[in-house]
Formats: C-alpha cells, structure tokens, sequence
C-alpha cells in the first residue's frame, strides 16, 4: 500500500483542506480512512478529523491505496498537476512520461503501452517503470488505469453517451474490461453514476461538462488577448448579460474520420469552472476535445508554482496564463501570417483566408459559420489565390509547408507532440525562424519554457532594446525565471499594455 507523499506536509494540506482553499486543488488529494472516500480540497462535505485523513499527491495513489473517489467533489473535475523541475534529471524523465499518458493524442491510433513509452522517452522499460514509481508512488499502468477511470467517470456523470462509446473512448478495448475495472475500483457498475438530466439539454445544444482550474485567474486577460485576435464566422467572445464565454468551430481528425462541430466555454468564477458545451458531432472525440480545451485555456497551470518564482519580477501578472489553441496546425498558419505585421493586420488576412477557404458549417450560434481551412486545403492552395489575399510569397512558401507537413502527419502540433524535435522540424521549413517555433512552442505544444529572444516587445518590456545585441541580453535575463519562461513573456507583453506595432521573428512581437 502506498504511503502519504513524501513533499506533501500534512498539517498544511488539513489546513487548506479546512479552509477549502481552490489554489490546492489538483495539487494534492485527501483520502478518509473511515469512509474508503478520496476528496479534492475543495471538497463541500464536513470537514474529516485530522486523524482520519491521509493525503496523497495524484488521484493514482489514492486509488492504488483503496479509496475510491467522492461523488460529490468528483476529482475527475480537479486540474492537472505537473510540477515542472530544471535540475532533476529523474523528475523530469517522469513528468515527461506522465505528460505523455495524459495525453491521448501523443499515440496516434496505437493504445499506449510501458514498452512504447519507454521508446519514446528513448529509456529501458525498467527504468522508466522504477523513476515513475519513485516519483509518482504508483506504476505507468495504474496511472494510465486511473487516468481512464476518471474520464470515462467524468462521461458518465456528465453525458448520456452510451456505455459502450464511453468505453471505448475512454481508451478500454472492450466493455467487458471497462464494466470489470470500473466495479473493481469503484464497487459500483458504470450505470450507477448516471445522473438524471446530467446530458445536453436537448437536441442541437449540445453536451454540458465541467473542467476545473485554480485561482487566481485573469479570465478578463485571456478573453482580451482571444478578443482582438478572433476571426469572425471561427470564433467568437463575448461577456454579455455577466457571462464571459468563448466559442468556435473545430475540427480533428481521429479514428480515420473528420469530426466536425462547435464547442463554447463559459467562465463560471466563483466555483473556478469552465462549462463547456460541445456539439453532438463532437462527442466522439470529446475527451480529445477536454483536452485541447484545457491547454488552450491552461487551464492546469499552477498559480503557486509560477508565482513563486516570477512574482518578484512581475507582481502584476498573478492570474494570467498562456494563451493556447485549440488547433496547433491553425495556430502556426496565424502565426506564419502574423509575421512583420501588426496584430490587426494579421487578424485580417486569416479573415480573408477562412472567407475564401474555410468550409460552411451550421451551428445553433450565428457568429459560427465556418471552420479554419484544413491542411490538405492549404497545402494544395496556389500561390496566385494565396497572393490576392494579401499575402507575400515568403508566407506563402512557409503556410504551404506547414499544411503540408501537418496533412502528411510528419508534423505533430499538439501538448504531446516532442517539444525539441517539433521546434526543430518546424525550423527546417521555410519561411519558420526562432521566434516562430518558439511562439508554437508556447501556445501549440504548451512547453512553459518557451522563450522568443528575438521578440521586440519584450525587449522594450525587459528594457534591452538599446543593447548591442539585445536578443542575447534578453536571453540571459530569462535564466531567473526558467522553468516559466513561457508566463514571463505573456506577463512582458501584458505589462506594455495594448499590443505593440509590428509582429516578426526577429524584427517585432506577437501575432
């Protein structure tokens, strides 16, 4: 049986569980020796007695040690929690392959496995099994178990998806197996979580679940940032009538088919929530879906962590997060075309590119109307219908090669996706320096540590602008605040307040 996390202090987890404190949530789990129930911190139930509680760091463990978990607080809803590390080359190695299981997209159509993870972590299937352990307190497997358990639970409470399909995409290649997971970890059979009126409400609107985050967050930052970058008929923002929602169209490919549709997140604040509706069309894939709406609102980052070391540089910045994208591949085609250019012209020419590209589509919101052309389209694109849109032949060349490497999947541009090996592949391709490849990094692959030297507004931000070589300077000044160096650059740009004039690679800012 596994024992209480070693970096965990238990009469500081009891005092934040008592104060039911949102920024803990995720970060640690409390289980209750006399109920066999785990709990989130945030948890409304009565407050246990200290002596009846043990806390453990992932909901694995907690699992692994026989608890099961609340039906009230649900700890499928609790935010991820990767506590990223520069010098602990073990750490590292299994936070990597943490990072790499939760993401469903990192394995293509191939379930995931030990002996894949080791080769992608280029390490032996015994090594990766004993830092895991070491670092986590459980095996790949039983992390991988749970972290199925928890989604298919999350469909089940959420979803009238049949059991069947929340089987399989929950990542179980057969019922029977699910249906006898389920009742070993649980004691109670899939069926038993459903919750009347849990579902869509009705036809055409769509499925309704919940996703977690901790405080504080800046949702007014995010919004604006998406705000005066939206293309009109994709995306839409709005915080009319109190409620501040984001939504657009979406599109993936998966299981050999394109599924299609629309999905909407709304900011529910007082309870650190995203309601987020997604269309019929999409519940294929919807935790792919989850997942990408989580990185694209980062939704897991973690306040504490960041703040303690970027706070001192940046006292202003608490509640701000990195920016991310539903769709890597749209996001490196914007920011291909936001190069040299200022952020309003930039929003322009996807405009005119989504009008001449895109596809209809039709959904129940009417700032909906099409989806971002696809990579097979824009890899097809002639430079003659490229050019009177606007743009030069140098873009041209570069979001050509983008789509076409994305089309022919020899690019992956998503969190799972190799951050090292990506920001290379998409260096070799034309038109695609440093500052692009870190910007993807950034907001694409979610890699906090991203960092684009060359950015002038974050010269000017760091005050190097008038340095010999002020990208080198900058460079040397982000050491300090390793390994968030992404947040830094979002906290620079926001400090300068309105978006600076020009966006490039080596001669400007962010598209």
């Amino acid at each position: 049986m596994p024992t209480e996390a070693a970096d965990l202090q238990p009469d500081a987890c009891y005092l934040a569980l008592k104060a039911r404190d949102a920024r803990f949530d995720g970060r640690f789990f409390i289980a209750v020796t006399s109920t066999g129930i785990y709990c989130r911190p945030v948890c409304k139930v009565r407050i246990p007695r200290r002596e009846n509680c043990r806390f453990f760091g992932h909901a694995a463990q907690c699992e692994q040690a026989g608890f099961r978990p609340c039906l009230r607080c649900r700890p499928e809803l609790a935010p991820n929690s990767v506590v990223w590390s520069i010098q602990d080359a073990s750490a590292i190695l299994a936070q990597q392959a943490a990072r790499l299981l939760d993401e469903p997209e990192a394995w293509g159509d191939a379930p995931p496995s030990v002996e894949l993870l080791a080769a992608r972590l280029g390490v032996s299937d015994r090594h990766v099994r004993r830092i895991f352990e070491t670092q986590f307190g459980v095996s790949p497997v039983q992390y991988l178990q749970t972290r199925r358990l928890l989604t298919a639970k999350q469909l089940l409470a959420d979803t009238d998806l049949p059991i069947t399909q929340v089987a399989l995409i929950s990542g179980y290649a057969s019922v029977r197996r699910f249906n006898a997971a389920f009742v070993e970890h649980y004691g109670l059979n899939p069926t038993q979580l459903r919750r009347e009126g849990s579902a869509g409400t009705g036809q055409g609107q769509g499925t309704l679940v919940k996703l977690g985050y901790r405080p504080p967050y800046d949702v007014e930052a995010m919004l604006g940032f998406f705000r005066k970058r939206l293309v009109k008929g994709v995306e839409f923002v709005t915080d009319e009538g109190g409620a501040s929602r984001t939504g657009r169209t979406f599109s993936i490919d998966h299981g050999g088919r394109t599924h299609s549709g629309w999905l909407v997140g709304e900011f529910d604040a007082p309870r650190n929530l995203v309601l987020l509706r997604v269309s019929d069309s999409l519940r294929g894939v919807l935790p792919l879906v989850i997942r990408r709406l989580r990185a694209s609102l980062d939704l897991d980052a973690d306040p504490m962590a960041i703040n303690a070391v970027l706070h001192d540089s940046f006292p202003q910045g608490d509640g701000l997060r990195v920016p991310g994208a539903m769709s890597g591949y749209e996001l490196a085609v914007r920011a291909v075309l936001g190069q040299q250019i200022t952020v309003a012209a930039a929003r322009t020419l996807a405009q005119r590119m989504v009008d001449r590209f895109g596809q209809a589509i039709e959904t129940p919101y009417p700032e909906l109307t099409r989806l971002f052309p696809a990579p097979a389209v824009l890899a097809a694109a002639s430079g003659d219908a490229l050019g009177q849109l606007g743009i030069v032949k140098q873009r041209q060349a570069a979001i050509v090669a983008v789509a076409t490497a994305v089309a022919q999947k020899r690019l992956q541009l998503h969190s799972g996706a190799d951050v090292n090996a990506t920001i290379h592949a998409l260096k070799e391709l034309p038109g695609i320096g440093d500052w692009t490849a870190q910007y993807i990094a950034m907001r694409a692959l979610r890699w906090p540590d991203a960092f684009p030297a060359g950015d002038v507004a974050l010269h000017k931000a760091l005050g190097v602008q008038g340095a010999k070589n002020p990208a080198r300077e900058a460079e040397a000044a982000s050491q300090a605040w390793k390994p968030w160096r992404s947040y830094a650059v979002i906290r620079a740009w926001t400090a300068m307040g309105a978006a600076p004039a020009a966006a490039s690679q080596q001669k400007g800012s962010k598209p």
